[in-house]
């Protein structure tokens, strides 16, 4: 059950980033509400339905998911699995045949990371999938 919650908290996180970058804002559950029903007028959803999304305590079904992840411009996987999903084959790390060394920068810039509270870790973490997402918009 453990993981099945932490799924949809997972899903709620990604929900609430790609809405930060949507053209309109959407400060509330109510806001939400109202933005997907006017794009998914066969299936309107009601604020509390919103708000699950919002704080993981339910996901949409697979057609809802289509349409938040077109009006979000994001992909039903990612919004679904996270950053794992979120780049193209084209646009996937590549894997190199020698290991590379990291730089001293990049070793400093890993040290101070790990001597940050676990919250200000998750939220370094968000901001690369944040900047990852915009990379993929960019290059679509």
């Amino acid at each position: 059950m453990q993981k099945v919650d932490d799924d949809k908290q997972a899903f709620a996180a990604r929900l609430r980033q790609a809405l930060k970058r949507s053209p309109k804002k959407i400060e509330s559950a109510a806001d939400l509400a109202v933005q997907f029903s006017l794009r998914h007028p066969e299936s309107a959803i009601s604020t509390q339905a919103a708000h699950k999304w919002l704080t993981g305590k339910s996901r949409p079904t697979a057609e809802k998911l289509k349409t938040l992840a077109v009006w979000l411009d994001v992909s039903p996987t990612w919004l679904l699995y996270g950053t794992a999903y979120l780049l193209p084959a084209a646009t996937a790390p590549v894997r190199l045949a020698e290991p590379v060394m990291p730089t001293s920068a990049e070793l400093q810039m890993i040290e101070a990371v790990r001597s940050l509270p676990e919250a200000r870790q998750q939220l370094i973490q968000e901001i690369i999938e944040m900047c990852l997402l915009d990379l993929q918009v960019k290059q679509r």
